[in-house]
């Protein structure tokens, strides 16, 4: 049902114009795995923090605070350079159980990263018990880390 949908997009003038190229590939992903790391650290420190781990002296609302532009902007630089990554190869990525592994975790991330995340990360100290603080952390943690996997692992993929 999807696959005609994949072999049209990836049958498109980005799709045809990134996989004829020898060097937008290369350059569109270095975007994407910059915009990778810095959401990485972002959501490292605060769920490091959320742990108990590190920065002992900063809030953690405060922390979230700071890091939340990061967090926004790099979320945005990595669908604007994912998008056009996925033209490229669109019907791999449909076979490819690691794509839908990372698509899946990253709507999970997304959805969790805004909203239960945001919630905890944002409250007043001491409003969350440290317990459900750290199980935010690892949860969020445990997100991101299988959006990277998948990610990484679709370059391994048939």
């Amino acid at each position: 049902m999807l696959l005609p949908l994949f072999q049209t997009l990836e049958a498109s003038a980005i799709g045809e114009a990134i996989r004829n190229s020898l060097w937008l590939f290369p350059a569109i992903e270095a975007c994407h795995l910059l915009g990778l790391a810095v959401i990485g650290g972002a959501i490292l420190v605060v769920d490091f923090r959320l742990l108990g781990l590190g920065l002992r002296g900063h809030s953690v609302s405060r922390l979230a605070r700071s890091v939340q532009p990061w967090v926004v902007g790099s979320v945005a630089v990595m669908i604007a350079s994912g998008v056009p990554l996925f033209l490229a190869e669109a019907i791999k990525c449909y076979y490819s159980f690691a794509f839908w592994t990372k698509m899946t975790a990253l709507l999970f991330a997304l959805g969790f990263t805004f909203t239960v995340r945001r919630s905890v990360s944002l409250a007043p100290d001491g409003r969350f018990t440290p317990a459900w603080n750290k199980a935010v952390a690892l949860i969020s943690l445990a997100l991101w880390s299988t959006v990277g996997w998948g990610g990484r692992w679709i370059g391994f993929s048939g």
